[in-house]
């Protein structure tokens, strides 16, 4: 799921602001597939530079792009970054979510950035994500508990709505608020991909919150089969509701 992103297509409000020569910051890069493309978007002259905390994905990441002019991928927690404000934006894309204190992560985000320099934060409001017709019992009671799995580990099911109050609080002016929404219907040549974002998270999640203890093993099966047999021939229409944040250190 993650080698499958580009930045065009799945950070598409960050386009607008980057330039040749410019210095950008990936939080939570992950594998690399939209930081790879930053750096394309800044050369020749820009930098770009790609943190995670997960060493597995970062040699991925390394492994795919890491012979790429001006860029790099180092391990780094945001919490932890230090305030170099050195960048000319510093972006984060479906990160802060997995975040239970997205406001020092945004302040350490703010510390990294140059005098007028940008912060362009992405993400979801999972509560508000929809599907045409209704999906099976078996996802919905999936998909019940992983918003309840993400609230007692602290991660807001509404952090989009959140952030520009965020970006405030953190000290940032917000310069613009974008609905980067994903809408797709059975016909378009990116359904099967888009779609296919949930069977992932009930692979790759799914495990997680069995040990958990918000579903059972036997659950989450039966979802992944009910979910893969409806998207391929029941669902008709999936909207992910995402939003981007853009705001200004003028300190």
């Amino acid at each position: 799921m993650l080698n499958r992103r580009t930045v065009e297509r799945d950070h598409r409000g960050l386009l607008e602001h980057l330039h040749q020569g410019q210095r950008v910051l990936d939080v939570g890069c992950g594998t690399g597939s939209i930081t790879a493309g930053i750096a394309r978007l800044v050369a020749p002259g820009g930098e770009v530079l790609g943190i995670d905390r997960d060493a597995d994905l970062l040699a991925i990441a390394r492994q795919h792009h890491g012979a790429q002019e001006g860029l790099r991928f180092e391990r780094c927690d945001v919490l932890e970054l230090p305030a170099t404000a050195s960048f000319d934006i510093v972006t984060a894309a479906r990160v802060l979510q997995w975040s239970a204190d997205p406001l020092k992560a945004l302040r350490r985000m703010k510390a990294a950035t140059t005098p007028g320099g940008l912060v362009v934060v992405l993400d979801y409001n999972h509560a508000s994500n929809a599907w045409e017709p209704a999906p099976p019992e078996e996802f919905q009671s999936f998909y019940r508990a992983f918003l309840d799995w993400r609230t007692v580990n602290g991660w807001s099911n509404h952090i989009a709505s959140e952030l520009p109050d965020l970006f405030r609080q953190a000290g940032l002016e917000v310069r613009q608020t974008q609905n980067c929404s994903e809408q797709v219907a059975r016909g378009d040549a990116d359904f099967e991909r888009a779609v296919s974002i949930w069977a992932d998270v009930v692979e790759s999640l799914g495990p997680a919150m069995v040990a958990a203890g918000f579903l059972t093993g036997s659950k989450r099966q039966q979802a992944s089969q009910a979910y893969r047999q409806w998207s391929h021939d029941g669902l008709i229409h999936q909207s992910l509701s995402l939003w981007t944040i853009t705001g200004q250190n003028r300190a």
